[in-house]
């Protein structure tokens, strides 16, 4: 005992006397793959060709991706590039859906961030060879998120992913639930002009429109095969279409009780219970968009000898997110004015009212409001990399140093927002009819007043990072030392302007395109909900770009509230020892990790009026500094029966979403809803527990069964609480604005009491579970099947749910393969887990059950040529939410079924 604590302290030394700042690791080293480094040299032989092998169906990939999961000494799956293109899937995460642990959030049909074991997405990193992918946003007041999107990287660009669910010393910090790597495909692992690619098509039925996609991939390499690079690139385009009916909030019967004597009287006979919840309004959401990505990743790599290995690598991303979204809703909560035009209320016996009627209201600005929020926005991603090793006798020294940047500096919106102020009625499930329908349909009698603005996000991230990396190898049982040291830096700015000055007017002036036709998909909705006036992209760009903009003064509260950066720094030192005794085989290590937090933006003193400039003294700058040590332990035992067991424990960190760790301020100044951040945040911490029992019971098969529990020391909870905030409807609407003094807290001076969530320190919380996998071919049949459960549970030590956790989740993939042909049906369901309100400062929402049905058809024609069909989403499942029981529903979309027809090459 006491010659391993020599040697923990001796390696411990070693890591912090590096001085280099250089960062993340290789993403051979990251792969965990250490027990290949303590057995026979053929053994690591089999190991590296499996990166090299190209593999041609459905068995021999699951094969491969289960020899990576084996050798490995950590708790992990993999899935490779034949697996990602087996899938139905348009992006990386999709092809993720099937791996045990794993289930990902599809709010706009597709799959974008992804959770392991039972974690929030945004407390998971993922590495590309090795190295950050720094991720600007694209949604219009959407705010940045530590979770990868994965919709950002084309499935064509992996060779390889693992999940690496239990913890190394090696691996960067910032991981509670696991950490995923993609591995690109390397051109001295590839025959020499190695070239493939695909030619297809996608159809959205509920779009009812087809979009290209066009990708290629070639390698080269020198005859000696020292030299080589390869590209792979792609052009995707996708229509995405979500209809729904929204809910953006309930409140009391008694808040209309007290300005309204018509609700009184229902509560004095009975009628109505005081705290009978009311919906703020039914909300029909239609939100269409066409979603292109260019992208492009070039490997060179040099390999003279068997001692030194360089490979400079290049990735480029083009995103475009143009997006139009109408949203149309009667907004009964919203002032006096329009709580006290309510006739009656229709209660129901659920304590939840679910209709009544308004009488008309002309001149209030209150009644039925019109969003047209039309939206420009384009992601640019670019980043270099370069890594490199030296391979001495027992020793090798490897280094690696890059940057990632994505720009998205003009999120525009073009915001058109009329109002119609007759009379209605309406049902929680039904929206709302209008009871002069002439009325209703006379463009004219839409707007009159204020009628929108024009706004513009900025959202910028860059991440620079360096690595140096030592190992020592040594024949004994404890086998091999490795020492290291990381530096990154990761900067994150944001922005918001918006100009007033369009020019009042109604739709009569500005133009409609006839009516829209949304919520087919919803029985007994109201025809004025489902086919509201559609005033059209053209016409609203061009009514606010012919109004006198006042493009010199942008609104001052809605700069100050939304400009902030964040500057995070992150020194780290690692050692870690393998070890390796007959079949048993593990490792165990420490990482130290300093961190340096600079929160900046703007502090507006209580009371004040927002101005531009802002006053000397505003603009404020908070630090933090951290220092956690980060100890871990793997150990594996091959029974030598085909039985495999393994555990794990460790302490990890993860830090919250970059906006959580700034004092900034988003407002709806329309809802009096927002949230903010809290610079006095302190990090995720977790003790980790993994088991797993694995039995390779037959070629490509496995049974097996694993346990993870998670003892969270600190998690960070997000609760809305009251805050007086200005109100710049004040100073772009004053006469809207009258009709607000005096309700919901508001004053003359422009505060209101608005409902603003912010994150705070919540104490501890507790994560556990268990993972079932399945996967087996049936003999010569040509018929297989893979298959796991997950369930999972957790609490905070507040006794709320843990956000984005699934009690339980299941994927089935039955498959066939054989000649020429191959099909594949895929299964996923998860349980009703918290996700956030999807309206700034909502209470977060419970996403209902989801369920999910693809499939997918293969045919080869020859060794060279085939096509598949892809069919996802086939049960056109809703993607529904609801306020803590599904009597108080906030959310319901769908989004249509996707077809995919790709005809593919290679040679």
């Amino acid at each position: 005992m006491s010659y391993r604590k020599t040697l923990l302290a001796a390696s411990i030394f070693a890591g912090l006397c590096f001085t280099a700042t250089i960062h993340a690791q290789d993403a051979s080293q990251q792969g965990g793959n250490t027990a290949t480094e303590a057995k026979s040299e053929a053994q690591k032989d089999q190991a590296k060709d499996l990166a090299a092998v190209t593999v041609t169906g459905i068995r021999d990939s699951m094969q491969k991706s289960l020899e990576t999961k084996r050798n490995n000494d950590t708790i992990s799956d993999a899935i490779t590039a034949e697996d990602i293109g087996k899938f139905p899937n348009t992006n990386v995460a999709e092809a993720m859906s099937l791996m045990p642990g794993v289930t990902i959030d599809r709010r706009f049909g597709q799959g974008e961030r992804v959770s392991i074991d039972g974690t929030d997405p945004s407390l998971n990193m993922s590495f590309l060879d090795g190295h950050p992918v720094a991720q600007a946003i694209w949604l219009y007041g959407e705010q940045p998120n530590r979770g990868f999107d994965y919709t950002l990287l084309a499935p064509e660009i992996l060779g390889r992913l693992e999940v690496i669910k239990s913890a190394e010393a090696r691996l960067p910090e910032g991981s509670l639930g696991g950490t995923v790597l993609m591995h690109s495909r390397q051109p001295l692992d590839l025959p020499a002009n190695t070239i493939s690619g695909t030619v297809g098509g996608n159809y959205n039925d509920q779009a009812g429109t087809a979009k290209p996609t066009v990708s290629g991939f070639y390698s080269w390499k020198n005859t000696d095969s020292t030299f080589g690079f390869d590209v792979a690139a792609q052009h995707y385009e996708e229509r995405v279409d979500r209809q729904g009916i929204e809910v953006f909030g309930y409140h009391p019967v008694s808040d209309y009780a007290a300005v309204n004597p018509n609700i009184a009287a229902q509560v004095a006979k009975g009628e109505l219970r005081p705290n009978d919840m009311v919906p703020d309004e039914v909300n029909a959401a239609y939100f269409q968009q066409t979603r292109k990505r260019d992208s492009a990743l070039v490997n060179v790599q040099f390999k003279p000898n068997d001692q030194f290995e360089a490979i400079l690598s290049g990735l480029y991303i083009q995103e475009n997110f143009d997006n139009y979204n109408q949203s149309i809703y009667n907004f009964m909560h919203q002032n006096p004015s329009s709580m006290g035009a309510i006739d009656y209320f229709i209660p129901s016996s659920n304590g939840v009212v679910y209709g009544g009627h308004t009488n008309s209201n002309a001149g209030s600005g209150t009644g039925i409001v019109y969003d047209n929020q039309l939206r420009q926005s384009e992601v640019k991603t670019k980043g270099l990399d370069l890594k490199a090793d030296y391979t001495g006798n027992g020793w090798t020294l490897g280094g690696q140093i890059g940057v990632s940047k994505s720009d998205n500096p003009n999120i525009g919106q073009w915001l058109l927002e009329p109002v119609y102020s007759g009379g209605y009625s309406w049902g929680l499930h039904q929206g709302f009819q209008a009871d002069d329908q002439g009325a209703y349909h006379n463009p004219a009698n839409w707007g009159g007043g204020w009628l929108g603005n024009h706004g513009v996000f900025s959202s910028h991230a860059k991440d620079q990072y360096g690595q140096l990396d030592f190992s020592k190898d040594f024949d004994s049982v404890f086998n091999q030392l490795l020492v290291g040291v990381r530096y990154t830096k990761h900067d994150e700015k944001y922005g918001l302007a918006v100009y007033g000055g369009v020019t009042p007017g109604n739709l009569s002036q500005v133009g409609t395109d006839g009516y829209t036709d949304i919520l087919g998909d919803y029985p007994g909705v109201f025809d004025n909900t489902s086919h509201p006036p559609e005033v059209g992209e053209g016409n609203i760009k061009n009514w606010i770009n012919n109004s006198p903009i006042d493009w010199n003064h942008p609104d001052p509260g809605s700069t100050l509230n939304n400009t902030w950066g964040l500057t995070q720094k992150n020194s780290a030192a690692y050692a870690q020892l393998n070890f390796a005794e007959g079949d048993l085989r593990g490792n165990f290590g420490l990482r130290y990790v300093h961190t340096k937090t600079d929160g900046s933006g703007y502090i507006i003193p209580n009371g004040a009026t927002p101005v531009l400039p802002a006053p000397a003294g505003w603009w404020q700058t908070q630090s933090s500094t951290k220092n956690n040590w980060l100890p871990s332990f793997n150990i594996s035992y091959d029974t030598g029966n085909d039985v495999v067991l393994r555990g794990a424990a460790s302490k990890v960190m993860a830090w919250a979403p970059y906006n959580l760790m700034v004092n900034q301020t988003f407002l709806n100044d329309t809802v009096l809803t927002g949230s903010g951040g809290n610079p006095n945040i302190d990090p995720y911490k977790s003790y980790n527990f993994n088991a797993s029992v694995e039995w390779y019971f037959a070629p490509q098969s496995v049974f097996a069964v694993s346990a993870f529990y998670k003892h969270v020391l600190n998690y960070i909870l997000i609760t809305p609480a009251t805050e007086r905030q200005y109100n710049s409807i004040r100073d772009n609407d004053p006469a809207q604005w009258l009709n607000y003094v005096g309700s919901n807290g508001c004053t003359a001076d422009g505060y209101c009491n608005y409902s603003v969530s912010r994150p705070h320190n919540g104490g501890g919380a507790n994560v556990k579970g268990l993972t079932f996998s399945y996967q087996q071919p049936f003999g010569e049949t040509g018929f297989g099947l893979a298959a796991n459960y997950t369930f999972a549970s957790g609490k905070t030590d507040a006794g709320t749910s843990m956000p984005y956790l699934s009690r339980h989740s299941v994927s089935l993939s039955p498959y066939y393969e054989k000649g020429p042909f191959s099909a594949r049906v895929n299964y996923n369901f998860r349980s009703h887990y918290l996700g956030a309100g999807y309206v700034a400062g909502a209470v977060p929402a419970t996403i209902d059950d989801y369920t999910d049905l693809s499939a997918s058809l293969g045919w080869n024609f020859n060794e060279h040529y085939s096509v598949s069909f892809d069919a996802m989403n086939l049960l056109n499942q809703k993607y529904s939410q609801y306020q803590g029981t599904t009597d108080l529903p906030v959310a319901s979309y769908t989004t249509g079924r996707r077809y995919m027809a790709n005809f593919h090459f290679k040679f």
